[in-house]
C-alpha cells in the first residue's frame, strides 16, 4: 500500500527519528482502532513488535488514507470494548 504523507508527518519522522520504512509498515501489518473523526490509530501489538523488532511507534491516517502523523508511543493506545 502507497500512501502519502502531510508535511506535518514528514516533519514529525524525521524529528522522532521514525524511518518511512517503518510507517509502511504500520500500514500493512499494524492493528488499528477509531481515533475520530474518520481518523485511524495504527500500532504494533506488543508480540508483533519484539518478534520483528519494530519500533513502538504509531501513526495517525486521516479519512483520505493520507498518514498525518507519527510518534512514539509511551501509553497505552485505549481501545473501546468490541
Amino acid at each position: 500500500m502507497l500512501s502519502t504523507y502531510t508535511d506535518h508527518a514528514r516533519a514529525r519522522m524525521q524529528q522522532r527519528g521514525i524511518r518511512a520504512a517503518a510507517v509502511q509498515a504500520l500500514l500493512d501489518y499494524g492493528r488499528s482502532v477509531p481515533a475520530g473523526d474518520g481518523c485511524e490509530v495504527l500500532f504494533f501489538d506488543k508480540a508483533v513488535r519484539r518478534a520483528a523488532r519494530l519500533p513502538n511507534a504509531y501513526a495517525v491516517v486521516g479519512r483520505d488514507g493520507a498518514v498525518v502523523t507519527v510518534g512514539h508511543r509511551y501509553r497505552r493506545v485505549p481501545r473501546g470494548r468490541p
